[in-house]
């Protein structure tokens, strides 16, 4: 028996040990026989780890006891060979286990036993195969695990602007978290002989988060499913569809969504009524230092922290800024190929609508301090997928996944969104800059 029917054998016997588990953590006790059974189990999982691990210290002595075979006479009449200078192993790709993981099942058609068999043929790493192995699909799809799901999630830094501009990540506990902030400060004063001192009372609010889901759609051809082999493009074409999906919807979600139909409330419905600035026309330079020095001052005002902030628009008003030039033809906002703004960083995204007012043609400008912005998240995905599905695209048209030999992948992720404190958010609203 090799090493890799051991590996077969040991995950068949854990198979079977999480079965007894389920049973017991289902309020069923045991049977003298089931009790039985796991015992003998138990020893059989450690007897074959121990095999395993004997199996695997023989080939690395094998390995390290190599020594060169005496060439044979032809092999020392033939001329050498071109020598090929030793090459530096290329590092695995960020989030390679995840992308495994939806190739496998979706290759097994949501059989998480059979996806960790085709994982081990395909050399997908033990960790892949294990995580697939364990698995309990529901009806909602399969639950990816933490440590495989965790290097996808850090990866929609810098897919997602909110993200990538400093907002803070924490764990929701069972779906919720809360986190208190000062909303009225203590009463400090000055005091002479005879006076009272000032009563000290401090006003305190929570922002509350509560885990929401957010479900991508994800389509990807049948061609980099079927690929048997590790290979660090493929799974970087994986990866990048999937964090690319949900980035873009989590800024939709963080900047614009109102908070309703169980969506978290972004940046711009959190903002205060009087941090909500009207932009000028645009017309001339002054205009728009009047303007972008109102959203700046909205949140010195406030005795805002500003630990982290920057702004956030439209690329059609990126691009206007960076172009604006003055009398002498030198840039007015050279930092801006730096991607600065008046000495904050700037994220530019689609999810900013260009097409708001009356006339269709306004946008917005978003300032924050992104160091008092919290995004609530769990760390597990949960995945899915059909081959049958149809899917609408970014212009609205309705594609059939089977039509285009296509597999499509829903992606689950549950998070919230909120800033500690409300004043740290100003908007200039009605800007029509570049339109």
């Amino acid at each position: 028996m090799n090493i890799n029917e051991l590996r077969r054998e040991r995950a068949a016997v854990n198979q079977r040990v999480q079965a007894l588990a389920q049973i017991e953590l289902g309020g069923t006790a045991l049977s003298v026989e089931q009790q039985a059974e796991f015992d003998q189990l138990s020893s059989k999982f450690n007897d074959l780890t121990a095999q395993i691990e004997r199996a695997e210290a023989a080939e690395r002595m094998a390995a390290a006891a190599a020594v060169p075979v005496d060439p044979a006479p032809a092999a020392v009449a033939a001329p050498a060979a071109a020598s090929v200078p030793a090459q530096p192993k290329a590092p695995e790709v960020k989030g390679a286990k995840m992308a495994r993981m939806v190739r496998a099942l979706a290759a097994a058609r949501g059989d998480a036993q059979l996806a960790s068999k085709i994982a081990m043929e395909r050399g997908f790493g033990e960790e892949v195969a294990m995580s697939l192995n364990t698995l309990s699909p529901g009806a909602g799809g399969v639950l990816v695990p933490e440590n495989l799901s965790s290097e996808v999630i850090e990866l929609l830094r810098p897919k997602s602007v909110v993200r990538k501009l400093g907002a803070r990540t924490l764990p929701l506990s069972n779906g919720n978290i809360t986190i208190p902030r000062l909303k009225g400060g203590a009463i400090v004063g000055y005091i002479g002989a005879d006076t009272d001192i000032p009563t000290t009372q401090q006003q305190f609010e929570d922002l509350k988060m509560t885990a929401k889901k957010m479900a991508a759609l994800v389509p990807i051809a049948n061609d980099l499913i079927k690929y048997a082999g590790v290979n660090p493009n493929v799974d970087q074409i994986v990866v990048g569809d999937l964090t690319g999906s949900i980035g873009a919807r989590e800024d939709k979600a963080f900047i614009r969504d109102d908070g309703t139909a169980n969506t978290p409330k972004g940046l711009r419905f959190w903002a205060l009524p009087g941090n909500v600035l009207p932009a000028g026309d645009g017309s001339t330079l002054q205009k728009i230092e009047t303007d972008l020095g109102k959203a700046i001052l909205a949140l010195e005002n406030a005795d805002a922290n500003l630990t982290q902030p920057g702004w956030i628009m439209a690329p059609r008003t990126f691009r206007f800024l960076e172009g604006l030039r003055d009398g002498n033809g030198n840039k007015v906002y050279p930092e801006l190929a730096n991607g600065m703004l008046k000495g904050y960083p700037v994220g530019k995204t689609t999810q900013v609508p260009i097409n708001l007012g009356v006339g269709a043609d306004e946008s917005e400008i978003y300032f924050a301090d992104f160091g008092d912005v919290f995004i609530g998240e769990e760390e597990t995905l949960e995945i899915d997928y059909s081959k049958e599905a149809t899917y609408k695209d970014a212009d609205g048209n309705m594609i059939s996944a089977f039509q285009r030999d296509q597999t499509l992948i829903r992606v689950i992720a549950k998070n919230d969104f909120g800033p500690r404190h409300v004043e740290s958010i100003a908007v200039l609203a009605g800007v029509t800059w570049g339109a």
